[in-house]
């Protein structure tokens, strides 16, 4: 029986079969991936795209920092854009050009050294610009929305695309962007000002991150969206969840005491035990308050 898996395109990156997808996660959870692929550069990614049967699905994962990949793996191929070519930041004038992999405070970190105000709020965000664009990212006040000029992309097919930042349609956590677009590379602008006061206000989100959130854990990052009126945190703590672990066997899951919106694995979770306990917070709070609690951690993959 055939496998579309010895008919893929000829790249330069490399072309991993059935490759473990928990280490590449901040859960250190989940099953594998049928292919994983990292490319080499934009170009060698465009081309895999475009020789790829149509078929095949499609999926990015950045630093899996606010992911769930499901134990029974992932279908299709996921792309990692890994390494420098993705990973550039540069500034020119009141602008920062940022490679989609770039990790989201080293962006707000050479801001900084730029002496351009407006992306510090990136400090406090633990995952790619990739990631940002997608989802609107943001905290403290400052989301994407505020800083984003433009951004370009491929396609399922492996064409580029252009997004001003009108053509993103952003609201809260959400893009009206097609789900299928590669994110590349964007362009931001700050406003000038002196790089120390810059430093200092990174200084300033970094430690409180440091101070409010369980970042050394295994854990997601920020688990469910702020319902309008309300603060997830507030409803999950009010609910009782607290550090409570939803399974004891196997270590279980479990929401920190630190901060009652992440959800970490105290060390034997599963995907599913992980996802499970969200769904269960998701059922009581409703049961309780009548508030619907919706996914900000995204769920990949097939159950196992």
């Amino acid at each position: 029986m055939s496998d579309w898996r010895d008919t893929l395109p000829s790249v330069r990156g490399k072309l991993l079969r059935d490759e473990p997808l928990g280490p590449f996660t901040w859960f250190r959870v989940g099953g594998a991936a049928e292919v994983l692929f990292i490319p080499a550069d934009a170009e060698d990614l465009a081309d895999f795209l475009k020789g790829l049967d149509a078929a095949v699905p499609v999926l990015v994962l950045g630093v899996g920092s606010n992911v769930i990949v499901r134990d029974g793996g992932v279908e299709g191929v996921v792309i990692r854009l890994a390494g420098r070519p993705f990973a550039g930041v540069t500034t020119e004038g009141e602008t920062i050009t940022a490679g989609a992999g770039a990790l989201d405070a080293m962006v707000a970190k050479a801001s900084a050294k730029a002496g351009l105000a407006g992306l510090e709020f990136y400090a406090g965000i633990p995952g790619t610009i990739g990631g940002a664009l997608t989802m609107n990212a943001g905290c403290y006040g400052s989301e994407t929305k505020d800083i984003l000029v433009s951004a370009w992309g491929l396609t399922r097919a492996g064409e580029r695309v252009d997004y001003a930042l009108a053509d993103f349609g952003y609201t809260y956590r959400h893009s009206e962007a097609p789900a299928d677009i590669i994110w590349i590379e964007a362009v931001y602008r700050g406003a000038p000002d002196a790089p120390e006061a810059v430093s200092a206000r990174i200084a300033e989100i970094t430690s409180r991150r440091e101070t409010t959130q369980p970042i050394r854990e295994k854990t997601g990052g920020s688990t469910f969206k702020n319902p309008p009126g309300h603060s997830s945190w507030k409803l999950v703590d009010e609910a009782g969840w607290r550090g409570k672990l939803h399974a004891v066997t196997g270590g279980g899951a479990m929401f920190s005491d630190l901060h009652s919106n992440f959800m970490i694995n105290p060390g034997g979770a599963t995907a599913a035990d992980i996802e499970g306990l969200g769904e269960a917070v998701r059922a009581d709070v409703l049961a309780k308050t009548g508030v619907q609690l919706d996914w900000e951690i995204k769920r990949i993959g097939r159950p196992g």
